[in-house]
């Protein structure tokens, strides 16, 4: 056998599946080194639910204040990771080259994409086992199907995601970052996650529950709080968040 068979080169990218779990485990390490990201997703969410449980800052109603708080903060982990963070980042990903870069590798761009999604979803399940155990600790007892949970979490996810990556892929970093945090301040005050939608004008309150922030925290709440079955009507207007949202940041996403 002759050496040039032996030596014979065999370029070519790496199976998909391979790429895609690469690229998956680079972009949780990127997150979980990038301090203001740690600290929105679960520095924030676990010190608003233990304060606002121990202090009675707000009226919730009918519902004590943890069984209140718990649906609320799960939401604001879906949008604060889904939404803030991966605008953010990707954004600043683009600013630098990185997207492009990336964009000319043989790792297809629905797999970038796909890659920051699962990202997304190994953050949010962190997130979600943190809280619930910090709410069973101050006697949180939920109801409900965890199957719903799931949906409706799903749901809300791809709606903020979508949101996320049109604001990225259309703004400069700098703006990105202003109005990213701009709008979770505003849907943390705002959304119904800390403060019963119950304490808005029936006008303003109207307006909340077709936000995805409000639909998702209603939603859990009716699951988590009520024992209710799959809401729908939180479903449908995050199910078309979700499809405007990706469908806009398809038609108009700048990889540069």
């Amino acid at each position: 056998m002759s050496g040039s068979s032996v030596f014979a080169p065999a370029p070519g990218g790496a199976p998909v599946g391979r790429m895609l779990l690469a690229q998956t485990l680079f972009e949780v390490r990127l997150l979980v080194r990038n301090g203001e990201q740690l600290l929105l997703t679960a520095a924030i969410p676990v010190v608003l639910l233990w304060l606002l449980t121990a202090a009675p800052v707000f009226d919730t109603g009918a519902y004590s204040r943890v069984d209140f708080l718990v649906p609320g903060i799960l939401a604001l982990c879906v949008m604060s990771t889904a939404f803030t963070s991966l605008a953010i980042a990707t954004a600043y990903e683009r600013r630098y080259g990185a997207l492009k870069r990336l964009a000319a590798s043989p790792l297809p761009r629905w797999a970038l994409l796909l890659a920051k999604a699962l990202t997304v979803l190994v953050v949010e399940a962190l997130q979600v086992a943190v809280v619930c155990g910090l709410g069973l600790a101050l006697g949180w007892r939920p109801s409900g199907s965890a199957v719903s949970v799931a949906v409706l979490l799903v749901v809300g996810t791809l709606a903020f995601a979508g949101l996320g990556l049109l604001m990225a892929g259309t703004l400069r970093a700098e703006a990105t970052l202003a109005a990213a945090n701009l709008v979770y301040l505003l849907l943390l005050v705002l959304g119904g996650v800390v403060i019963p939608l119950s304490g808005f004008p029936s006008g303003v309150r109207a307006v909340v529950e077709l936000t995805p922030t409000g639909a998702l925290a209603d939603g859990l709440r009716s699951v988590l709080a009520d024992g209710d079955g799959l809401p729908w009507g939180s479903v449908a207007v995050l199910a078309v968040w979700a499809v405007t949202g990706l469908a806009a940041a398809a038609r108009w996403f700048r990889w540069e």
